[in-house]
């Protein structure tokens, strides 16, 4: 006889496992199916967020920054440290020590509150039935009131670069180099491509980056693209716009490396690697999630179709995370999650699309919510623009991390804040007291006239709202307005 659940969640990324927990939560008898193993065949949940993507990358990220601090700015405070040099392998295992604490942590609140935990793949095989196939080859039915797809995604794979998991690697392989490469190329400068390039050009890589659209980070607004820009190619990232992969070769022999073949606009190129690592994107990992006799529609790109509710035209099933519209954000997985568990309890949650904060984790961060300079004048809306550089914030000097600025944007008739975009120290956490106000649809002013603590990163927050009106304190006032 098949296990009978009130809700069976489809894996256990941030979508899936905050939809289990807070199904359970909620009084619903729930299970959890993950097929993702360690190395040494023990399954653990989190999916790629904490297993090979967010968590592991920062961990990375927050250590080379460490290396380089001490290597080049510890002597600006007068700390005196000698020579520095990296042991990668202990970093790597830091970084290991960190992913097993929050996967655990993951199945401890599994426990804590009673969610099955169930080993093996997932697959809708009729209304209120999945299917698990256990790493043994076993298969079992569970039937479930809802099921909730939670798949997540998976690296997107180019023709003129294969993966070979040994030179040519994705975003996962990427994290899991024992030594620094010499030269390293990277094709894609979106955020994975130019996270795992800070990370390994501060060890001491020579990193080139391959991207094959003319701008440089379109989703971000021009002027905060441009900034970064000018800081990453200073940190000593060779960025090249306008690069389109058409070939690559390993080579033979102990000690290989990769020619890659691009064409920019001077003609065709080579160019010779150690490694090279491909982000060129992900996709949605829906591919035999579901039986196509079930009739779950998927688009063109094998994202589920949903509502704004992550309902499928199905009744009982649900899709929350990567595998559905909208950006690969762990955190919109986690609010998706949580929305489809409420509204199974016939709460009326609802997740706010307008404001799902982006950050680059680089340093200094680019964070940014809302509407940009660019999408407000293609809409036609008047607005009013203020900013204020870290550079005379007294918590970043004091700090010695001065780059970067904040940009806020408001309708110029109701002083509505429309948008804001950050690079500089401590972007995402800045960003996030924006998030904030715009959810309860704050004003400028509303900012302005926050008491915000001295000396702290966030008065640069505080003077860009003050810049909006041209009532900045720290800086001559240039207010901007279409």
């Amino acid at each position: 006889m098949a296990n009978q659940y009130d809700v069976v969640v489809i894996g256990s990324g941030p979508a899936g496992y905050h939809a289990a927990i807070r199904c359970a939560q909620l009084g619903f008898n729930t299970a959890c199916i993950e097929k993702w193993l360690t190395k040494d065949d023990k399954t653990v949940y989190g999916g790629t967020c904490l297993n090979v993507g967010c968590i592991p990358s920062k961990a990375l990220l927050d250590s080379s920054h460490k290396f380089l601090e001490a290597q080049a700015h510890f002597a600006d405070h007068g700390i005196k440290t000698g020579k520095v040099s990296v042991d990668v392998p202990t970093m790597l295992k830091r970084k290991e020590k960190v992913v097993s604490q929050l996967t655990g942590g993951v199945a401890g609140l599994f426990k804590g509150n009673k969610v099955e935990g169930i080993a093996g793949t997932g697959k809708v095989v009729a209304k209120g039935k999945v299917e698990v196939t256990g790493h043994d080859g076993k298969t079992d039915t569970l039937e479930a009131r809802h099921i909730i797809i939670a798949a997540g995604s998976v690296p997107i794979d180019i023709p003129p670069a294969p993966v070979d998991n040994e030179t040519i690697v994705d975003s996962t392989g990427a994290l899991e180099f024992t030594e620094v490469p010499k030269k390293l190329g990277i094709i894609g400068a979106g955020v994975i491509g130019l996270e795992l390039g800070s990370v390994w050009a501060r060890l001491g890589a020579e990193v080139t980056v391959l991207e094959a659209l003319d701008d440089f980070l379109p989703a971000v607004d021009r002027q905060i693209a441009k900034e970064a820009m000018k800081i990453f190619t200073k940190q000593g990232l060779t960025i090249k716009l306008g690069s389109k992969v058409s070939g690559s070769k390993v080579s033979k022999g102990n000690k290989k490396s990769v020619t890659v073949e691009y064409t920019d606009s001077e003609g065709e190129q080579k160019a010779q690697f150690d490694k090279l690592i491909v982000c060129v994107g992900r996709k949605p990992a829906t591919e035999n999630v579901v039986d196509a006799s079930v009739g779950v529609e998927l688009d063109e790109r094998g994202f589920i179709k949903v509502d704004d509710h992550c309902a499928t035209n199905v009744e009982g099933i649900y899709a929350a995370g990567d595998a559905v519209r909208g950006p690969m954000l762990a955190h919109k997985g986690m609010e998706e999650g949580v929305m489809v568990a409420e509204r199974l309890a016939d709460k009326k949650t609802q997740v706010n699309y307008d404001l799902v904060p982006s950050v680059i984790y680089t340093h200094p961060e680019v964070a940014w919510v809302g509407k940009n300079e660019e999408e407000l004048k293609e809409a036609g809306i008047d607005y009013n623009v203020g900013s204020f550089p870290f550079a005379v914030n007294g918590r970043a000097l004091a700090a010695n991390d001065t780059d970067g600025m904040i940009k806020l944007i408001a309708d110029a008739k109701t002083d509505r804040i429309l948008g804001c975009h950050i690079i500089g120290p401590s972007a995402a956490d800045l960003l996030q007291q924006v998030v904030i106000a715009m959810e309860f649809s704050s004003s400028a002013e509303d900012l302005a006239l926050t008491m915000f603590s001295h000396p702290a990163l966030s008065e640069a927050v505080h003077e860009s709202a003050l810049a909006l009106h041209g009532h900045a304190i720290h800086i001559a006032n240039r207010k901007r307005r279409k």
